[in-house]
C-alpha cells in the first residue's frame, strides 16, 4: 500500500459541477470572500471598492436572506443593475418536504444535472440541527448504510453546500427583519449543522471548507465553529487539514472494535485500519476535554454490541477526548442487520459511563419518513451516471 503523507490531498475522480467560474451570470452563492471580490473587480468595481461591496452583499445574502438585488438599497440603481446583469443569486430547488410525527423535516433537493440529495432538519426544544449532504450519493458502501448503497454521482459545490443551510432557514423563517440582529430573535431554531448526510465530507474537502467558512462568518449565517460537526468516516490524510483549515467539532464513525469487524462494515478501514485511524486522531490539533472527538457506534445485532466490544472500545480510545454515541440501527428496506435489543445497548453503554466515558444513545429521530441516521437516499438517483453525461445535462468540461 503507497504511503499517504498528512500534509498531501486525497481527492477522488469525482465532477463536481462547476469545476471552474462558470460563464455570466455567475452564482454568488459559495463564493468566498476573495472570490466573490475579484468577481466584482472583474465586472468594473474598482479595487478600492471592492471589499466594501463584498461586506454589503455578504450581509444581504448571508444575514437577511436576500435574494433580490434591487431590495439591495444602500447601493445604487446602477450598481444594481450591473449586478443582476453579470451574478444570480441561486439556491437548489427544493422537490419534496416531509415532516415526521416528531417534528423532524426532509428535504428532497435538486441540483445542477437534476440530481438529488436529501437534506434533514432535528428540531430540539429550544434549538435545531442541521444533518446536510456533502455528495450526490457515496464511494464508501457502508454495509449499514442505506445512502452507501447509492453510488457516488459527484461532489456537491460550496454553493450546493450552503444552499442548503440557506433553504432550511427559508423554511423555518429563520432570516431577520430589516432592522433586527440575530441576537434579536432569541433561540435559533437552526443552531447546529452536522456533515452527516449524503457523502464523505473530506472526499470532497474544498467545497466543504469553503461553505462552512462561510456559515461560519460572523457577518452573515454567524454559527461558531463548535456548532458545526463533521463525520468522517477516516479520511486520515486530511483529520489533520480539518482542524486547521475549518476547525470545527470532528465525529468518527468508528462502528466497531476489531478491523476484521470494520473491514465488512466500513471498507474504507481496510485503506486506513483502527490502528492508523486512532494514531491521527491522538494527534488531532484540537481534541481537548473543551472539544472533545465523537466516536459514532451504530449499535448492530450479534455484530458489534457484546460486553467484549465495549471494553475493546474503551481500550482503543485511551487517550484520546472522547464521547461516543451510541446510535441504534435504524433500518430500511432490505437491511442486512438488525438493531440491537434496547437492554443490550444500555449494558453496551454502562460499561463506557463506568470507564468514564460520556455515551449518550442517540434517540432515532424521523423514522417515519426515512430520515434516521443511515436511512437517507435519493430514490431517484439508483445508478450511476457517467462522466459525459453529467457534463452534457451541466454544460460543464468532463
Amino acid at each position: 500500500m503507497t504511503e499517504i503523507t498528512p500534509t498531501a490531498p486525497v481527492t477522488q475522480d469525482v465532477l463536481t459541477i462547476p469545476r471552474k467560474m462558470a460563464e455570466r451570470p455567475v452564482n454568488l452563492v459559495g463564493l468566498t470572500r476573495d472570490q466573490m471580490r475579484a468577481a466584482l473587480i472583474e465586472i468594473g468595481t474598482p479595487e478600492k471598492q471592492a471589499k466594501m461591496r463584498v461586506n454589503q452583499l455578504w450581509q444581504w445574502l448571508y444575514h437577511w436572506g436576500v435574494r433580490d438585488f434591487d431590495a439591495m438599497t444602500n447601493l445604487s440603481k446602477e450598481y444594481r443593475a450591473k449586478l443582476a446583469e453579470n451574478f444570480t443569486i441561486a439556491l437548489p430547488e427544493v422537490v419534496s418536504r416531509h415532516v415526521s410525527a416528531d417534528g423532524t423535516r426532509k428535504y428532497l433537493i435538486r441540483i445542477a444535472g437534476g440530481h438529488e440529495v436529501e437534506v434533514v432538519y432535528i428540531p430540539e426544544e429550544d434549538r435545531g440541527t442541521l444533518c446536510i449532504s456533502s455528495q450526490v450519493g457515496c464511494t464508501l458502501t457502508c454495509s449499514f448504510c442505506h445512502t452507501g448503497t447509492q453510488k457516488l454521482v459527484r461532489n456537491l459545490t460550496a454553493g450546493e453546500i450552503v444552499g442548503q443551510i440557506m433553504l432550511a432557514r427559508d423554511d423555518l423563517g429563520q432570516w431577520p427583519e430589516p432592522g433586527q440582529g440575530t441576537g434579536d430573535n432569541g433561540p435559533r431554531l437552526l443552531s447546529n449543522i452536522v456533515l452527516m448526510g449524503m457523502g464523505e465530507p473530506l472526499y470532497n474537502f474544498e467545497n466543504v471548507r469553503d461553505a462552512m467558512k462561510i456559515a461560519m462568518d460572523g457577518e452573515g449565517i454567524a454559527l461558531s465553529r463548535r456548532r458545526i460537526t463533521l463525520s468522517t468516516s477516516g479520511v486520515v490524510p486530511e483529520i489533520a487539514r480539518t482542524a486547521q483549515e475549518i476547525g470545527c467539532m470532528l465525529a468518527v464513525s468508528f462502528h466497531a472494535t476489531t478491523d476484521d469487524v470494520r473491514d465488512r462494515l466500513v471498507p474504507i478501514n481496510k485503506r486506513w485500519n483502527i490502528s492508523t485511524l486512532l494514531d491521527a486522531l491522538r494527534a488531532y490539533p484540537k481534541a481537548s476535554n473543551s472539544e472533545r472527538i465523537t466516536f459514532e457506534y451504530v449499535m448492530l445485532k450479534d455484530v458489534n454490541d457484546s460486553d467484549a466490544d465495549a471494553r475493546r472500545l474503551v481500550k482503543l480510545i485511551q487517550g484520546i477526548p472522547a464521547k461516543i454515541n451510541l446510535i441504534p440501527f435504524n433500518e430500511w428496506p432490505g437491511a442486512p442487520y438488525q438493531r440491537s435489543d434496547w437492554a443490550r445497548i444500555e449494558k453496551f453503554a454502562d460499561i463506557l459511563y463506568k470507564a468514564g466515558y460520556a455515551s449518550p444513545i442517540r434517540t432515532p429521530r424521523g423514522e417515519d419518513i426515512m430520515a434516521a441516521c443511515g436511512q437517507l437516499k435519493s430514490a431517484t438517483e439508483r445508478a450511476r451516471k457517467s462522466r459525459a453525461q453529467i457534463a452534457a445535462e451541466t454544460g460543464a468540461q468532463p
